[in-house]
This record gives structure tokens, sequence and C-alpha cells, in this order.
């Protein structure tokens, strides 16, 4: 069900023809790359792209004979109204190899940026080359930038090259994820999922998993909601004798109705609240205070320009 499927041909005299399905939302590409409309993928629409993608190679890698799909990448990833993957453009598909045999020989072919490196210098190819390709469109998916971008600064111009060192250091990740999912992504599961980029790339091809594995360590990511929290924020500040003392950020849980907007919401968590740019604050007379005033005279003490020092 993740490879497109073959509805007729055409072989008359000399035209040739293949139909497929119709695959209405188009390709990956256009989604991650060339589409402003909508704006960007969602973190579980992204991950769900990449488990149905894992999962059509992983079919074709253990189909008899194998099949070596050889042309991985975002363009070829077809997507339905609802999200749901399938691979198109077989034209360079190989069967893999057999019986003794390690790796098929064959004449370099692709697309630069998604091909192997051993299968570029050597022209070796095996199912091992279909998961570094899988590697670097999940890099993509995960960082929001395409395999190879020119118009980048140079040592970012190979997105392989600049994202791999990062991707298993859970305190560096975040200068790899899409600035445009602006946080709204698990924490565990892009880890996860960055491990798993950094095992399909490795350059050692007998250290990269097998795509039965990487479905195996992906499909736990559609289950993870650990958010990072987003929504209105209540910021508390206690002042006693114009020096802040203590602050505290809270996020409003979105426990009411979808109906109320936001001033509902609060006024009905804080009904005694004076709201004054989306702030709360509390004196240390137990009185809500506005923000704009406090802030006036906390300018005007000394204490404040020694803070600001600091």
């Amino acid at each position: 069900k993740n490879l497109v499927k073959l509805i007729g041909y055409c072989y008359e005299d000399e035209h040739r023809m293949l139909v497929y399905e119709f695959m209405s939302a188009g390709s990956l590409e256009k989604h991650l790359f060339k589409s402003s409309i909508n704006g960007s993928l969602p973190w579980m629409t992204r991950m769900k792209i990449a488990v149905g993608a894992a999962k059509g190679l992983a079919f074709l890698h253990g189909a008899d004979p194998p099949v070596i799909y050889r042309d991985f990448k975002a363009s070829n990833i077809l997507l339905d109204s609802d999200y749901n993957t399938k691979l198109s453009d077989f034209g360079l598909a190989k069967d893999g190899p057999q019986g003794d045999a390690t790796h098929v020989t064959t004449r370099v072919m692709g697309t630069h940026g998604y091909a192997a490196p051993e299968y570029i210098m050597t022209g070796h190819l095996t199912a091992k080359s279909d998961v570094y390709s899988f590697g670097v469109v999940l890099l993509e998916l995960l960082s929001g930038r395409q395999s190879v971008d020119r118009a980048r600064r140079s040592r970012e111009q190979n997105l392989v090259d600049w994202a791999r060192p990062y991707l298993k250091r859970s305190n560096k990740l975040y200068q790899v994820m899409d600035s445009t999912l602006e946080c709204r992504y698990s924490r565990k599961g892009s880890e996860v999922a960055a491990l798993v980029a950094y095992k399909c790339l490795s350059q050692n091809p007998k250290s990269r998993p097998s795509m039965r594995e990487v479905v195996k360590a992906l499909e736990p990511v559609l289950g993870m909601e650990d958010f990072f929290p987003v929504g209105p924020l209540v910021f508390t500040i206690v002042v006693e004798e114009d020096k802040v003392m203590d602050m505290k950020v809270e996020v409003e849980e979105k426990h009411q109705h979808h109906h109320q907007n936001h001033q509902d919401r609060h006024r009905q968590k804080y009904p005694e609240s004076a709201i004054h740019g989306g702030i709360v604050l509390h004196g240390d007379n137990g009185h809500i205070v506005g923000f704009t005033g406090t802030l006036r005279r906390q300018q005007r003490t000394l204490s404040y320009h020694r803070e600001r020092g600091a």
C-alpha cells in the first residue's frame, strides 16, 4: 500500500505509456520546499510521511528477488489528501544481489545529494544504498532544508555534511530542526528520528540499519506527544520595595471549550486580573498592578541600573 498502483498501460505502434493512480496532494518536495500557501508541514504529518516511505522501501527490500529503488528522494514520494505516502517512479529500480552476491555493479545513476557515497565511488549497489537516501530525506523532514542548496553559506550547502554531527547531540539538535515548526514538535520524538537519520547516513554501509529496523524505530514516534508547551503565557513578577524579587512564566492549560476566546479563558482563570500587554503583575502587597507603571518606577531606581549592568 506504500507504492503507487499501476492502473494500466498503452502499447500502440511507437507509443508507450504507464498509467498510475492519481495522488491528489502531489509530492513531498512540493509541500516541504515549494508550498507557502498552507504553511509548514506539521510535525506529526512529517513523521507519518517518513514512516510510510520507510515501509515502502522495506517492502521492496523484502521482495524476492529484492528490489533496490536507487532514486529515493522527496520528489518521488507522493501523497494523497490524508498525507498517506506512496513511492513512485521506478525507472531506475534494479534487482538486488542474489545468492552469495553482496552487491550489484551498475552505472552510477540517481540524484546528486541523495546517492550513497560508496555507490558514487564504486558503482556497487546494495539495499543499504537506499537506506542512505532515506536518511537524507528524513533529515530534510527534520530540518526543512534541501539536500543541496547553493544559496546557503558554503559550509551549509550540503545538508548531510553540515547537519550530521548535530544529530546525536540532543543539546545541539535545535540547530538542525526546522524553524518554521516553531518548536511544535515532540522533543523525545525528534531525538529518536535524528538518531535514526544519523545511523542511516553512516559512511560505512554495514553500520546502517535495515529498512525494517528503521520502521520499527520510527513507528513509536507517532505516539510521542511531549510537545514543547505553546499557548498564552502568564508572566508573574514579584516586586518588593521597587526591586524584582522573583519571576515565573506559566503556560495556560487549554482545557476550556474551543468556543471560548483567549480573553474569556483568562478572565475565567484570573477573575481579579488587570491585564496590560498580556502580562499580569502581582505587587508585594497582594494587589495586581500594571506592567508599564511598575517598569517605569523600576527604571527610576538605582537598583534597576545596577541589575541591568549586571
